[in-house]
């Protein structure tokens, strides 16, 4: 059967159409590759991606923002370090006004605004308070001379003199003074606890004269009067002067000159040798300890005027009690002497600061008990004076075993009592002397 002209029109038309498709998709086919390389190769230059939006986010936020930032809530003050510095107004104030207000809220954010509102949603309260502030800040940024009260110097020089260590320094020249034999003489020794405690203070000025740059990096040392400015260097070094020189005369011919040759002596050790060790050697430790051994040693001689063997007993009893002392001090203080530059035990031998403080700790046992056998106490000291000794000794074998601070902090409160209750055992148990024994009177 013949096929209609519309039905052979309509299937030509259909194969027509379909040779159209066919071709199509087969130069489509086989000319993608190349036009999705040449797409890749050009991708930096066209391509718009992600940071891009995020790139013109910023900056509309950033001029939006000029004017309208968001109010957010104050972080709370710190409290206060009283080892810290006050913060300055103009730093406070200057922190305040970054936070600005809020715009009105009829302008829309869905739009940019323009650079006309900008300048009109800008307060100009805000700009003259800030010429204010710029004033201020410039005014309180100048140096200003630090005006000295005259009722806050004393205070100022004690602390200059560390009273407190002067004070230790006193009570063990008066111990070496009582535990002398002979008579008690009152006015020899008011007159050498005064000579000892200029001279003290004297080497203390001096010192710290010298350690103002390196104390400004310890926080335990930051606040000394020389470091924070409250006293100019010319005033510390004559007020050492104007103890060093009336001391040393008073211990020379108030006393006796060996008394006075041992404080001048010791005024030349501190500042000339243990300060200036301080910063290249260990050895400092073993040189402070004998500038503090030479004090008790200067009681002696002031009631005797002579160096007896009890001299050195107490000499060698305050030398080794010194180690554990101080070791146990600077083991808490290792980052202050780091920073300060100090070389010290505790930061360049941990284990030898450990092993010294045990050893002289165990050598108090045996410097209390060769204290009668050079008749300077009774045969019951050693045993009244064991149980404080011995336990002593226990803390220093904790901080060897441990050397944390809990076990140095726990050695060093306990050499804070352990060395006046045992010169007061010393004094309890002193040998008693007839008028045949006594000593000769100081020259």
């Amino acid at each position: 059967m013949a096929a209609s002209p519309h039905t052979l029109s309509s299937r030509l038309l259909a194969g027509w159409v379909g040779g159209c498709v066919w071709y199509l998709e087969r130069r489509t086919i086989q000319e993608s590759p190349h036009k999705f390389l040449h797409l890749f190769r050009n991708v930096n230059k066209r391509w718009i991606t992600f940071q891009h939006f995020s790139f013109l986010k910023r900056m509309y936020v950033t001029q939006l923002n000029r004017s309208h930032n968001q109010q957010v809530k104050p972080k709370p003050e710190p409290v206060a370090s009283p080892f810290l510095e006050k913060i300055s107004s103009s730093q406070a104030k200057a922190e305040m006004y970054e936070m600005r207000p809020l715009s009105p809220p009829s302008l829309s954010l869905s739009r940019k605004p323009n650079e006309k509102e900008l300048i009109e949603l800008e307060p100009a309260s805000v700009i003259e308070d800030s010429i204010d502030v710029r004033k201020e800040t410039k005014e309180e940024k100048r140096w200003k001379e630090m005006k000295l009260q005259v009722y806050d110097l004393p205070g100022i020089l004690a602390r200059l003199s560390k009273i407190k260590l002067t004070g230790l320094v006193v009570s063990t020249t008066a111990a070496g003074f009582a535990l002398a034999p002979g008579p008690f003489d009152w006015p020899c020794f008011l007159l050498t606890s005064v000579g000892t405690g200029l001279a003290s203070c004297a080497a203390n000025s001096i010192n710290q004269f010298f350690e103002v740059p390196f104390d400004s990096n310890m926080n335990r040392t930051k606040n000394r009067p020389l470091v924070r400015g409250q006293i100019s260097p010319l005033l510390a070094v004559s007020f050492a002067t104007c103890c060093a020189v009336p001391g040393v005369a008073i211990l020379t011919w108030g006393v006796n000159p060996l008394t006075g040759a041992l404080g001048l002596f010791n005024i030349f050790l501190y500042t000339c040798c243990y300060t200036p060790l301080k910063r290249i050697s260990i050895v400092n430790t073993w040189v402070g300890a004998v500038v503090g051994a030479i004090p008790p040693v200067m009681g002696w001689t002031a009631a005797t005027g002579s160096l007896d063997a009890g001299a050195f007993l107490l000499g060698g009893i305050l030398y080794s009690w010194q180690f554990p002392h101080f070791n146990a001090l600077s083991w808490g203080l290792r980052e202050d002497y780091s920073r300060g530059g100090y070389c010290m035990m505790s930061v360049t031998h941990p284990g030898l600061c450990r092993r010294v403080a045990l050893r002289h700790c165990l050598a108090l046992l045996v410097l209390s008990a060769a204290a009668p056998v050079l008749d300077i106490t009774t045969w019951t000291f050693p045993f009244v004076a064991l149980p404080i000794n011995a336990y002593i000794s226990y803390l220093g074998f904790r901080f060897y075993v441990d050397a944390d601070r809990r076990s140095s902090r726990r050695l060093f409160f306990c050499s804070l009592w352990h060395l006046p209750l045992l010169l007061l055992l010393m004094l309890t148990c002193k040998r008693p002397r007839g008028d045949g024994d006594a000593a000769p009177p100081p020259s």
